[in-house]
């Protein structure tokens, strides 16, 4: 039997696909332009993986959307420890996240499962060191921001940890400044140490900076002069040195569309990049460093809709196509993951392209 504790930030991620970059302090803002709850079918997503593999859990949540209403949803009868205390149970805030890990450290469990991003894996390892309390934990992406060594690669992977996991080991837990992020600097800072399960599907910290990528960026740019189409620029330094080479002084951390020589949408949302799609679309990324991942990572603007809609340009630098090894995707729909599971040409400079397997 694995008594395993449950807990979901069910706001993280909401500012991703409208192009907030994050949603601490931004929830109405967000609500404002159509953002709809992540976190939630991400919960359910890695429960149902759980629940499908070969062994007994108890579930430990915390009441309505922080845990029990997902948890139920994929067929599990949890034991509620608790419930928020925000309006109806949905306006939560990170002092109902540091509640509920305190009502289920008491009762013994063998792995916290946390359900949104950064700022949700803090709050959770600094209430665990206020507790003095080594309890593993194990973070299933649901946020914006997931720069920490703790969240398994996709929820699905996270749903197999929990259940198989025999070990564990010390990994960090970082966070960013979004009001800087927002504002194109992004430095990450180390918060906390935590216990996490020891396993090929947990992400690397994100490694921040690295290389020249000058000569690539101006052959990319060079292609997207000559060529007809909707170009939909994703984030960092990479692309960024792409938008400078195109002439125009781009969103680093955001999403830009580009056709015509003429900016279309800047810093955009999935409805302002849906909205300025044409015949031929082409989306280029970059991988993040240290973890690999083209979607699903700083990018959520890009959607599922925007994806199947358009070609996909992977660019890097030689070094960093070394430091990752493989690429990654967690679009949040499992079946276009699958579809973008496979061998991946990544342009590396002027003419020269490699191959590397998205997993």
């Amino acid at each position: 039997m694995r008594r395993i504790g449950l807990v979901v930030n069910p706001i993280a991620g909401m500012g991703g696909r409208v192009g907030l970059k994050g949603t601490d302090n931004k929830v109405e803002e967000a609500r404002r332009r159509g953002a709809e709850p992540r976190a939630p079918s991400r919960a359910q997503q890695a429960l149902e993986h759980l629940r499908e593999q070969p062994i007994d859990v108890e579930l430990y949540t915390y009441g309505g959307v922080m845990g029990e209403d997902e948890a139920v949803a994929a067929g599990f009868s949890p034991i509620v420890v608790g419930h928020p205390e925000g309006r109806d149970g949905k306006d939560t805030a990170s002092a109902d996240t540091s509640e509920a890990v305190r009502r289920i450290v008491e009762e013994g469990v063998d792995l916290i499962l946390f359900v949104g991003g950064d700022g949700t894996a803090v709050d959770v390892a600094e209430t665990l060191d206020e507790l003095d309390d080594d309890t593993p934990i194990l973070g299933v992406p649901g946020g914006v921001k997931v720069y920490s060594s703790v969240f398994a690669v996709t929820p699905r992977a996270a749903g197999r940890i929990a259940a198989t996991f025999d070990r564990t080991e010390t990994r960090e837990v970082n966070d960013i400044d979004e009001d800087a992020y927002r504002g194109g600097d992004v430095t990450t800072e180390l918060k906390a140490l935590a216990e996490v399960p020891v396993g090929d599907e947990i992400q690397s910290s994100k490694q921040i900076g690295g290389g020249t990528v000058e000569a690539l960026a101006e052959a990319v740019a060079g292609d997207i002069g000559d060529e007809e189409g909707t170009y939909i620029l994703g984030p960092g330094s990479t692309v960024d040195a792409v938008k400078t080479e195109l002439g125009f002084n781009g969103s680093p951390l955001g999403v830009d569309v580009w056709r015509d020589d003429e900016v279309l949408a800047r810093d955009a949302g999935e409805s302002d990049i849906l909205g300025t799609l044409g015949e031929r679309n082409v989306i280029v990324v970059s991988p993040i460093g240290g973890q690999g991942f083209i979607f699903g990572r700083g990018n959520d603007q890009i959607s599922p809709d925007v994806i199947r809609q358009s070609e996909i340009e992977v660019i890097a630098s030689k070094q960093k196509l070394d430091d990752i090894g493989v690429l990654r995707v967690d679009t949040g729909d499992p079946q276009l993951d699958e579809e973008l599971r496979g061998w991946q040409r990544v342009r590396v400079g002027k003419f020269e392209r490699r191959l590397l397997k998205v997993v």
